[in-house]
């Protein structure tokens, strides 16, 4: 089946009421040192069950992002949805959420996909030189209102983008599929 060529950025759709997770704890109750690890496109090593405390009661969602290093959390009923429609983008990694009994899932993005077209989207804005950040010479500051090249994604539908990987990026038909389903606390941008 051809890959749909519209995208979407996938994010926590952020509404007073709803509860936040916070940074990961380990099996030792301490907190998972590399919390960016899940936003990263790549697979993730994991050591042991990892537990996300609640920061701020709530509302519980379908899908959100936990702490400060945004990793998706996401309920089994979504991560079956993955699962069946993206089987080689993603890494669902089982994880207790403090307070329920129900199965959570951490849902990683394991490709990392140059496709982030500057010159379509709003703003595009670089590390510089007088930034003092050689690190970080040449990537992605800041992206706004970013548009992406579909015919560089390929068969991929889930994926973070190459030098901005905060963004997750699903599939048309994925979008789609998650709106069927009714899966709280997603909102979609179409890049």
């Amino acid at each position: 089946m051809p890959n749909s060529s519209r995208y979407f950025r996938l994010r926590e759709d952020v509404q007073g009421g709803n509860w936040y997770l916070g940074d990961p704890m380990d099996e030792t109750g301490n907190q998972v040192e590399d919390i960016w690890q899940f936003a990263e496109g790549q697979p993730v090593q994991s050591a042991g069950r990892l537990k996300f405390p609640i920061r701020e009661p709530g509302r519980w969602l379908d899908y959100c992002t936990a702490g400060v290093g945004k990793a998706p959390i996401v309920h089994i009923r979504v991560a079956n949805l993955f699962a069946e429609l993206a089987p080689d983008d993603v890494q669902l990694i089982p994880v207790d959420v403090e307070g329920r009994p129900e199965q959570h899932v951490v849902l990683v993005a394991t490709k990392l996909i140059r496709c982030v077209d500057d010159e379509a989207s709003e703003e595009i804005m670089y590390w510089k030189p007088e930034d003092e950040r050689p690190d970080k010479l040449g990537q992605y500051r800041s992206v706004y209102g970013m548009r992406i090249d579909p015919t560089k994604v390929g068969g991929a539908k889930v994926f973070r983008t190459w030098g901005w990987s905060i963004a997750l990026i699903v599939s048309e038909d994925l979008k789609v599929a998650l709106e069927r389903a009714k899966v709280t606390g997603a909102k979609f941008e179409e890049v």
